[in-house]
């Protein structure tokens, strides 16, 4: 049945898939899922319980089919726009875009000179609007989002490690990719304190067993600038106009490199355009891809005989 599997993309649910993958026969499965931020490809996920589930039921059947003392390698970012009714709104008072620079405190200092003037008379002392007094003294002027739900940071690591756990692996190793600065989905940045997007995790999940572990498999060079390295620098694709979430093939290829040899068996289950495929290829590993879309099933194929 695994040469049925081996050097293929499967169309399907990856979690029905890996069911047909024969016990302790991957060596590393290398893959980054959904991270839920809207994407139109993860638009089948319709809310957070089912992005969970998807993620934890995707871990916990790897279990039986990876070898012991292999690793689970799941690139993923934190979810940086997360909305959450529940918490209180942030409210940004954007200074530097004021026309008018009159402050709050500054009305309020004459309101104790004057307790009896009307926001008519401020007004007239100040030399504004009426309108400009109650945006001050009211905060209506302030940014909050009253639209839309607030939104928060969505650490991504902790639930990692509870799905991990409940499956049998440990978290051995974690690494960061510094990747170019993600203005796109950044459209938060400006008039808020939010940093513009630029590194995901990688992280490193051990079912226990003996695990070979060979300084030969990479050279010096590569040892000190990103084998020993917590931080690996890798540009981001440049154009995504195929698959609107595409990770570099350095990315995979680094992970292949580091945890198995020659005719290794790399398992993607979010296959996407096909770069673990192709890094497995370069590398004279096999490969097992598996992924929901269809269209991005024929995009991997295409682009494995393309570089093959």
């Amino acid at each position: 049945m695994m040469g049925n599997l081996l050097n293929s993309i499967h169309h399907g649910d990856c979690r029905e898939v890996l069911d047909i993958i024969p016990a302790e026969s991957i060596d590393l499965s290398v893959w980054s899922p959904p991270y839920f931020v809207g994407k139109q490809y993860e638009a089948y996920l319709e809310n957070f319980e089912e992005w969970k589930n998807l993620l934890s039921e995707t871990i916990k059947k790897h279990y039986r089919i990876m070898k012991p003392g292999s690793f689970i390698v799941i690139n993923i970012g934190d979810i940086l726009c997360f909305k959450d009714d529940e918490i209180p709104r942030f409210q940004t008072n954007v200074t530097s875009r004021k026309k008018i620079k009159l402050t709050k405190e500054e009305i309020l200092d004459v309101k104790k000179i004057h307790p009896e003037f009307t926001k008519y008379q401020l007004a007239d002392h100040f030399g504004v609007s009426e309108q400009t007094i109650q945006r001050r003294l009211e905060g209506v002027n302030i940014r909050g989002g009253k639209y839309h739900p607030e939104t928060k940071v969505k650490q991504i690591s902790g639930l990692i490690e509870e799905w991990a756990e409940a499956s049998g692996f440990y978290i051995k190793d974690s690494r960061i990719w510094i990747k170019d600065p993600a203005w796109a989905n950044s459209k938060w940045v400006g008039s808020t304190i939010k940093a513009v997007d630029e590194t995901e995790h990688l992280f490193f999940l051990w079912k226990p067993g003996e695990t070979k572990y060979d300084k030969k498999r990479l050279t010096k060079e590569e040892w000190n600038e990103w084998g020993d390295r917590q931080v690996w620098h890798m540009q981001s694709v440049r154009r995504n106009d195929d698959h609107e979430a595409k990770f570099p093939i350095e990315l995979p290829r680094r992970a292949i490199k580091l945890l198995t040899e020659e005719g290794a068996t790399v398992l993607d289950p979010f296959m996407g355009s096909g770069t673990t495929a192709m890094a497995a290829i370069e590398l004279k590993r096999h490969y097992i891809g598996i992924d929901l879309d269809k269209s991005s099933v024929d995009l991997s194929l295409q682009n494995i005989s393309e570089f093959d």
